[in-house]
């Protein structure tokens, strides 16, 4: 049972670890065409997938199944907006691309799309100019902080409205003092009871699937960043239990 909510999760719904999606490390396309195979095969058999990755470029696959008839709405946690045009001399498909792809391949709506705790260093902040373009609205940490999350939250599920909705959770949304496990940590973000906080607010957001990705094992020497990041799945199993009732 969930202490702070009261939620028995696995006395509302019936849960299933389906083990690894298989992926291809040595061809990117490759790989992401047999997760999202994984994926449309978990969707036709009614399963609400909560996953945890991979890096960030995980999520695009997996959208790729679950929005194929429309686009969909996205709550995302994280230090970053993942909206680059490329990295790396030109490469598209990569950690800090999902989202710019998936809004070009129609996935995602970007009028439904709210990013929450972006902050750090910065290119040239082309990455959110042209997000804000489209029409995702962007919440940089300060605001957050200044504003308190539930105000932040209740905006988050003003914009996905009733409609289906994708939430993707970094772990580098979380201060690297509570989650050093990461490969691009950012100081200044959310202690580890806010990090539970923000997925408590989830409540009632009508969930097509969930993802924590970014936990990198090698990283996190004490182990707090997996336990950190196991905790926060329990949380999002919780919200993905309600939509049982």
């Amino acid at each position: 049972m969930n202490g702070a909510t009261r939620i028995k999760p696995f006395e509302l719904a019936n849960f299933a670890d389906l083990g690894d999606a298989p992926v291809n490390p040595a061809d990117i396309q490759d790989c992401m065409k047999r997760i999202t195979e994984f994926y449309e095969k978990v969707k036709s058999n009614g399963i609400i997938p909560m996953t945890v990755g991979g890096d960030h470029l995980t999520s695009l696959p997996v959208l790729r199944a679950l929005a194929s008839s429309a686009p969909v709405g996205m709550i995302h946690f994280d230090a970053h907006t993942d909206l680059f045009e490329s990295y790396f001399n030109g490469y598209k498909y990569t950690h800090g691309t999902p989202f710019r792809r998936a809004i070009e391949e129609g996935l995602l709506d970007p009028k439904r799309v709210i990013q929450i705790g972006i902050r750090g260093s910065m290119y040239d902040g082309a990455d959110i100019e042209w997000g804000r373009h489209q029409g995702v609205t962007i919440i940089q940490i300060e605001e957050l902080f200044e504003r308190g999350i539930k105000d932040v939250m209740q905006q988050a599920r003003d914009i996905v409205g009733n409609n289906e909705t994708y939430c993707s959770y970094d772990i580098d949304f979380i201060d690297p003092t509570f989650a050093p496990g990461t490969g691009t940590p950012e100081v200044g973000g959310p202690n580890s009871f806010q990090a539970l906080q923000v997925v408590r607010e989830l409540s009632g957001v009508n969930l097509i699937g969930m993802d924590l990705v970014e936990v990198s094992p090698p990283f996190d020497q004490s182990g707090a960043t997996s336990w950190l990041g196991i905790s926060i799945v329990f949380e999002m199993l919780c919200i993905l239990a309600q939509l049982n009732k």
